[in-house]
């Protein structure tokens, strides 16, 4: 029986010929990523193991971007900690105020992963580097602080699932509409400990960071990764972003897939995630009236310079809705001066919006929007549990940039096409 991707990155990384799904394998890393509230717990179990050092000081990335710029002396510590760790150890990719930006949109800017690459990080949505061709998966801190030492880790080879991807998406039909309709028909555990696979002639109808966005939420179906094809896109990315040397894995013909769905491009409609699971979706065309309080366009998810174009496309000559707050947070230092250029900030601000510096911030409900008693947020992040963002009994709508800001101008729940 042939291997999947994801199967043959696994292998050549533990040096077999072969593996299978639920074989257990150690595997050499390329990459182990870290932020401000991962690392410590990390660098603390390192001081545990009473290791010389770190196995590779290029192969490791701090990035501060959750509670930076720091929100109070406990965060601060933490930076300094994480910081003090950098220096002692010559850490190459230490991202600290100035410098960072949220991990997942940084570190494939910066060109630090490509194609072939087995990439951890001590956060669930490091599964976003599959929209390059590599294997990258969220772990605990205790395995990035093995990983950090060893530049190894123990991994379960994952089953898959099989993605086709047909169609050319409408206007506003954006990577996020698609990863939600996914995860609208399989729920968030319909992927569990799989790997999310997409193949099909419709990949090439979605850009780079409509892949990105994908990637990036196939842990909120339960998936062990998502990755894609390596075409040309692809390549022109890695080119344009870094000069590291990538591999590229193709599927074996008779590789074996748990189950397989298709995805229709043409046929999706923008698509909101309802409270309290993403999996609760709602095409936008069949939404009532829904008063909202705010709107967050940025994240790890949806913080790209694309993200930011649609936003402003859309709000350019108008004016944010009476009561209405909207935070938009560009998920890079470049992203933030791609923006400036091309007019976009100003876009932003003239219509009632307010530009924050990179942070993951109020995606996880540290700050720059927390959410008070009873209020709703449309927000471009991937996860709408209870409390994510705020008080219990706060409501997150998870919706593409083009719907939030739609939703910004109107003050409820909106349609794109009809502003």
């Amino acid at each position: 029986m042939g291997m999947t991707m994801t199967q043959k990155i696994l292998a050549a990384h533990a040096g077999l010929d072969h593996v299978e799904a639920g074989q257990l394998i150690e595997a050499d890393l390329d990459m182990v990523l870290g932020n401000d509230i991962t690392s410590p717990v990390a660098i603390h179990e390192i001081d545990k193991m009473k290791v010389d050092g770190v196995f590779d000081k290029d192969k490791i990335a701090l990035v501060m971007d959750h509670f930076v710029p720091n929100k109070d002396i406990k965060s601060a510590e933490h930076v300094k900690e994480v910081r003090e760790f950098a220096c002692e150890n010559c850490i190459s990719h230490f991202y600290d105020v100035g410098q960072m930006g949220i991990e997942h949109a940084l570190l494939p800017e910066k060109g630090l992963v490509v194609a072939g690459d087995v990439v951890i990080g001590a956060d669930s949505h490091t599964c976003t580097y599959g929209a390059l061709g590599a294997f990258s998966t969220g772990v605990g801190s205790t395995d990035m602080a093995a990983g950090m030492a060893t530049g190894k880790a123990w991994f379960k080879v994952p089953q898959a699932i099989k993605i086709n991807v047909t169609g050319k998406p409408a206007k506003y039909v954006s990577g996020k509409d698609v990863i939600l309709h996914i995860i609208g028909e399989i729920g968030v555990d319909g992927a569990l400990y799989q790997s999310m696979e997409f193949t099909g002639d419709g990949i090439a109808n979605l850009s780079m960071d409509d892949r990105f966005t994908i990637a990036n939420m196939a842990i909120e179906a339960g998936a062990k990764n998502g990755i894609f094809p390596v075409d040309d896109k692809a390549i022109d990315y890695m080119k344009s972003h870094g000069t590291r040397e990538y591999k590229v894995y193709e599927a074996d013909a008779d590789a074996e897939y748990a189950s397989e769905l298709t995805v229709d491009l043409s046929t999706l409609k923008p698509t909101v995630s309802f409270p309290h699971l993403p999996e609760n979706t709602h095409t936008v065309d069949e939404i009532d009236e829904i008063k909202i309080d705010q709107v967050v366009i940025g994240s790890c998810t949806n913080g790209r310079i694309s993200d930011l174009a649609v936003a402003a496309e859309i709000m350019k000559g108008k004016k944010v809705a009476d009561g209405i707050r909207v935070i938009i947070i560009p998920a890079t230092q470049q992203i933030y001066l791609d923006a400036m250029e091309a007019g976009y900030l100003r876009t932003f601000v003239e219509a009632g919006a307010i530009v924050s510096t990179p942070t993951c911030g109020p995606c996880l409900g540290g700050y720059m929007g927390i959410l008070a008693h009873g209020e709703r947020c449309v927000s471009t992040t991937n996860r709408n549990f209870v409390g994510r963002m705020g008080d219990v009994t706060s409501e997150i709508y998870l919706a593409s940039p083009a719907v939030a800001a739609a939703s910004a101008l109107t003050g409820f729940i909106s349609d794109p096409e009809r502003i």
